[in-house]
């Protein structure tokens, strides 16, 4: 990818909505397994993308939602492991650090403190930030905040202050993503044009760019068309 041209806005956040996996393997007359694990291999391969990039110093994939976690248990079960599997390939190659947001306490304990792990591990790189979203909704992410601003002013003895209004800049601080660039761009594979719950208070302002293709048959030139369609965007930002 060329180096950004004067003028052209910048891409510090990318998000992405892994979408199609299991229609990819239906047809094809695969396993479902097939379309995750491939789906992963895409995940690695999006990653070496957005270094090359360069100015991209925040990462959103989103491959488990927690209205998933309503999916046949087999299924769930593949997709749970390929998740983790992916993850941990990702620390491996000591370039990223990785966040995991959404309500990763909904899941097996096993697979729930090992990427808490992984996260935890990979805290103290200053590399680019991979978030990991799993079991994770847009509604339940601004609850949960919600609810941890309430506590927070309530131990604090500030309740009275909360009456008197939020502001959004303290509202931000107890998202999944306090301290992180909103998403500039979020990419939708599999030619839903939806977010379906995806961050709905980070991305008012994002450009989105909805793929034909199904996730695991995103490649490089998907990707630079993507860039390309941002690059092309006049932000205004509400202004």
């Amino acid at each position: 990818m060329s180096p950004v041209a004067s003028g052209q806005p910048l891409l510090r956040h990318l998000a992405v909505i892994l979408d199609g996996n299991r229609r990819w393997a239906h047809d094809r007359g695969l396993p479902i397994l097939a379309g995750y694990q491939r789906g992963g291999q895409r995940v690695l391969d999006l990653l070496s993308w957005c270094r090359n990039a360069h100015e991209i110093e925040t990462v959103t994939l989103w491959p488990l939602s927690i209205e998933n976690l309503r999916r046949p248990h087999g299924e769930l079960t593949d997709l749970l492991c390929v998740i983790m599997s992916i993850a941990e390939q990702i620390a491996a190659t000591g370039h990223w650090r990785i966040r995991i947001i959404g309500a990763p306490e909904v899941l097996p304990a096993p697979l729930a403190d090992g990427l808490v792990r992984l996260a935890h591990r990979s805290g103290h790189r200053s590399d680019p930030v991979v978030n990991i979203a799993v079991a994770y909704g847009g509604r339940d992410e601004i609850t949960r905040a919600v609810r941890n601003l309430i506590l927070a002013h309530r131990e604090a003895g500030t309740l009275p202050v909360l009456a008197d209004g939020i502001r959004p800049e303290e509202f931000d601080h107890y998202l999944d993503t306090s301290g992180q660039p909103d998403p500039d761009l979020v990419i939708r594979t599999s030619g839903e044009q939806r977010l379906s719950g995806f961050m709905p208070w980070q991305t008012v302002y994002s450009e989105f760019y909805f793929c034909p293709v199904h996730w695991p048959e995103f490649d490089k030139g998907e990707f630079d068309k993507a860039l390309g369609h941002y690059r092309t965007r006049r932000r205004r930002l509400g202004l």
